[in-house]
């Protein structure tokens, strides 16, 4: 299991890079908005979707709202930075929410264990997400902007998982994830500093201040994106979002992090104009 977890692991890596360098931005969008919908189907899933006509007409109904976003936001033709800033502060209000609702599951089930709430919280964890990882592409240095953001979540997840084995006592949200601690959430922010302050240090200027700004609130929220998919797989009874990546599950249980990440770095972007350039 670990090697095929290597092996697929490599792969999406390889198919990650390969995007970055090689494809057109609006090329690398469609391919993010695929991505997104098989995530979307996976959520059908967790949303309580059991026949296979709802799933697709809800695949079908995030695709349009996806393309009207977009459209809106005017990706590709300029960017229009109030709508684009709405929908981010409204994915971003979204992630706060969450946490009240994580906290007090299972309780808080009844606020939103209906298909139909499921259903919506699906559209704001994946739509906003999709939309600021396509304005971070589409900005100057857009292809390491988009590694910013992955490294925020493996940094979480990395110091979270060492930091967590080593010292983890308290639990962070043991009926949602008990596997979590404490120790291993501020670990993972440790190590989020340390290579944002690092690499800061090296680009000179306000960069140290600027990525600080953008990295700390990031690597906080990023865990959510982890426990609101825990929360939903335990209210719904499986394990994985699905058996697509072998050794990892289904594409939403590897972007889960990345979902709420994506928001606050692209807020931070928008906000505080950082570039690699």
């Amino acid at each position: 299991m670990l090697k095929l977890r290597i092996i697929t692991a490599l792969l999406l890596v390889g198919v990650l890079g390969g995007a970055l360098c090689y494809l057109p931005i609006p090329l690398f969008q469609l391919l993010l908005a695929t991505a997104v919908l098989i995530a979307t189907w996976e959520w059908s899933n967790l949303a309580g979707l059991n026949q296979y006509v709802k799933r697709a007409a809800y695949v079908a109904a995030t695709a349009l709202v996806m393309a009207a976003v977009g459209y809106f936001a005017e990706l590709s033709r300029g960017l229009n930075e109030v709508w684009l800033r709405n929908v981010l502060v409204v994915g971003g209000a979204w992630w706060a929410l969450s946490l009240l609702w994580i906290q007090g599951y299972p309780s808080s089930a009844i606020l939103w264990g209906a298909s139909s709430a499921r259903m919506v919280m699906g559209w704001l964890v994946l739509v906003p997400a999709w939309l600021g990882l396509c304005y971070l592409r589409e900005q100057p240095g857009g292809e390491w902007l988009i590694v910013l953001v992955v490294g925020v979540v493996a940094g979480a997840d990395i110091g979270g998982y060492f930091f967590g084995r080593a010292f983890g006592k308290r639990k962070l949200a043991p009926k949602v994830s008990p596997g979590k601690s404490w120790e291993g959430f501020w670990g993972g922010l440790g190590v989020n500093v340390l290579w944002a302050s690092a690499l800061g240090l090296w680009l000179g200027g306000d960069s140290l201040v600027l990525l600080l700004a953008i990295v700390v609130p990031a690597s906080l929220v990023s865990v959510l994106g982890d426990l609101v998919e825990s929360m939903l797989k335990r209210h719904r009874g499986i394990k994985d979002s699905s058996q697509l990546l072998p050794g990892h599950g289904g594409v939403l249980d590897r972007i889960d992090s990345i979902t709420a990440a994506a928001p606050f770095v692209a807020l931070g972007v928008l906000f505080t104009g950082f570039s690699f350039l």
